[in-house]
């Protein structure tokens, strides 16, 4: 996934300090993605710019995409970061400069680690299912692994818990109660998707050195006594055992968590660097090039870097 904006924000992020259990609805922008899919940006956000290592979410449909093209992004590059594609629905088309080329469907995970460049594309098979609904998040990577090697990860076979009283959670990345995903992980993170049944009312056990967030995919959810809409974001902050949970309805959300990023971090466009020279030689290679690779296969040009803002992009922890 891209940030398409041809003016970003730059986005100070990383850790300094850890807060408290807290109940924080995190509000979302609507922002367009590619040439016909809108999105729920809600991370980074005014309150918020991390939970754990994640750095980026954006919230899509359901959306009726029979007479549309559905999700379209050009080929565009990556430094410093995973991405994780989720699906509810839908199918979307992988392309990297690796040379994969995979489908992503529902509840299968597409995870790419960046590492020090690596460029890719997303869309909708020309023939492609009626609705399109899904998340696009981003990793950070720490330190010592954000120049890695990139690479690309297929899993269509996650594991699943179930809990008492309606309960169903596939984890994606990380480890929950017991269970861990395949996918490649290089700081302590879980990403689930947790499935609740009408009248479910439970507890879930969680990290208590973890930070939390919760992210009602579809249906109403009641996380910790809070009620969101789909697309809502709930912070929950550090220091729980268990999260209540409960379900008025038939409902789905995210859970995303990790321990608190304690790196000092610049996000800018689709790259994420701790100085303004990790930013600007990264989008003088990708003008140029250099270093990022070719994303074949996607019928139309790649696309092109947004100026760079006139003041300095300085790194800067959690805290504003």
């Amino acid at each position: 996934m891209s940030n398409l904006d041809l003016r970003p924000v730059t986005k100070r992020c990383g850790g300094n300090g850890r807060t408290g259990p807290v109940r924080d609805v995190q509000p979302g922008k609507q922002v367009p993605l590619g040439e016909s899919t809108l999105v729920r940006r809600l991370l980074p956000n005014l309150g918020r710019r991390m939970v754990g290592a994640w750095c980026f979410v954006d919230h899509y449909g359901p959306d009726d995409i029979a007479d549309e093209p559905g999700m379209q992004v050009p080929p565009h590059p990556h430094m410093g970061l995973q991405t994780v594609s989720w699906l509810h629905d839908g199918e979307v088309l992988h392309r990297d400069s690796l040379g994969s080329l995979q489908t992503v469907r529902p509840r299968e995970l597409g995870l790419m680690t960046s590492g020090r460049a690596i460029a890719h594309s997303e869309e909708s098979p020309r023939d492609h299912p009626r609705l399109l609904h899904g998340a696009q998040l981003w990793v950070a990577l720490p330190g010592e692994h954000r120049h890695t090697e990139p690479s690309f990860e297929h899993h269509d076979d996650l594991p699943v818990v179930t809990g008492a009283g309606g309960l169903t959670a596939t984890v994606i990345l990380g480890e929950l109660a017991g269970a861990t995903s395949p996918g490649t992980t290089y700081s302590p993170l879980v990403g689930a998707d947790l499935a609740l049944t009408a009248g479910t009312d439970t507890r879930l056990p969680v990290d208590p050195d973890f930070e939390y967030a919760a992210l009602t995919i579809s249906g109403e959810s009641e996380v910790d006594g809070v009620r969101l809409a789909p697309g809502s974001l709930l912070y929950l902050g550090c220091g729980r055992t268990e999260l209540p949970l409960r379900a008025p309805t038939d409902c789905a959300l995210l859970l995303l968590g990790g321990e608190p990023f304690e790196e000092n971090l610049i996000m800018w466009w689709n790259f994420v660097g701790r100085t303004q020279d990790d930013i600007e030689q990264a989008r003088a290679d990708w003008v140029r090039g250099d270093r990022f690779g070719t994303v074949h296969g996607y019928d139309g040009p790649p696309l092109p870097a947004p100026e760079l803002p006139a003041t300095p992009l300085k790194p800067r922890g959690r805290a504003r």
